[in-house]
């Protein structure tokens, strides 16, 4: 009797070892190895990810950004394979990360709006930090582009935050883009005043002026008889970083010269005249 409790004991061991205890340990082994094997394959991908990323020189803040996110997609996969070695079933996994992926985007549509836009923006690089800028209603120079937000500070010094979805969405309009620019600027002189006098007081003006580009060609020339004046269009090309003091002062330097040259810059008038209607009707009334 206690050899036959021995021997089912001995063959009941076998039978676990045989039917349990090897094949889950097989599985645990492959889990583990799928696992680690995984793991080298994800970092010798993402180290070729940064690799080809930096050499198109894109920004470092939505490398990373990327990197993160595909770094854990890929692990997410290693996981999956690793649990469907040990036997477990990945189908309700999968199905339980994919609706809460559904609820959060749905929760949290509008940041994944900025999120997107701002992975464009850094993609495809209307402008860069340090470029005078005017979007979304707002002009300002960019301090930095983030992944929902970009930073602007205003020409008074104040620091605005803007959504990234409002910025792409709208016209950008990036005044830093091109090393030139041309400052469009209306002079007006009076109907009595020398017009060819005037004109070659303008011409004078730009070529004494060293900030003022020969090319492309500056142009000065009459645009408007207008209702009080006869308006001169001056359209000078300077550097960007000119652009601003040259309008200034050009314009400055203009109202001074017309002074001492005797051109004047008439401002509206209206003529208004009065009739006497009263005696207009007392003559009436004697001839009758």
């Amino acid at each position: 009797m206690e050899e036959n409790v021995e021997l089912l004991s001995a063959d009941n061991i076998e039978m676990y070892i045989n039917e349990y205890a090897i094949p889950w340990g097989i599985n645990i082994a492959m889990a583990i190895i799928i696992f680690v094997i995984g793991r080298i394959v994800v970092s010798l991908v993402m180290s070729m990810f940064r690799r080809l990323m930096a050499k198109s020189k894109y920004d470092e803040m939505l490398i990373n950004f990327l990197e993160s996110i595909i770094s854990a997609i890929l692990m997410l996969f290693v996981i999956v394979a690793s649990l469907n070695e040990l036997g477990v079933d990945t189908t309700s996994l999968v199905a339980i990360v994919g609706a809460a992926g559904l609820a959060i985007g749905l929760s949290l549509q509008d940041s994944l709006k900025n999120f997107a836009a701002g992975v464009m923006l850094l993609v495809f690089k209307p402008f860069t930090a340090g470029n005078f800028i005017e979007a979304a209603g707002t002009m300002g120079t960019v301090q930095k582009i983030g992944i929902f937000h970009t930073t602007m500070t205003s020409v008074d010094n104040k620091e605005i935050t803007i959504p990234n979805g409002n910025i792409y969405n709208g016209n950008i309009t990036n005044y830093s883009a091109k090393e030139t620019r041309r400052a469009d600027m209306t002079f007006g002189i009076g109907y009595d005043d020398d017009l060819l006098k005037a004109k070659q007081i303008l011409q004078d003006m730009i070529a004494a002026d060293d900030r003022i580009l020969t090319e492309p060609a500056p142009l000065v020339g009459v645009s408007e008889l207008g209702d009080n004046s006869v308006n001169f269009t001056v359209r000078p090309w300077v550097k960007a970083s000119d652009f601003l003091t040259v309008k200034l002062d050009f314009t400055e330097k203009v109202k001074l010269r017309f002074d001492q040259e005797g051109i004047s810059i008439p401002y509206p008038q209206m003529d208004v005249h009065f009739y006497k209607e009263a005696d207009n009707t007392a003559k009436s009334e004697q001839q009758a």
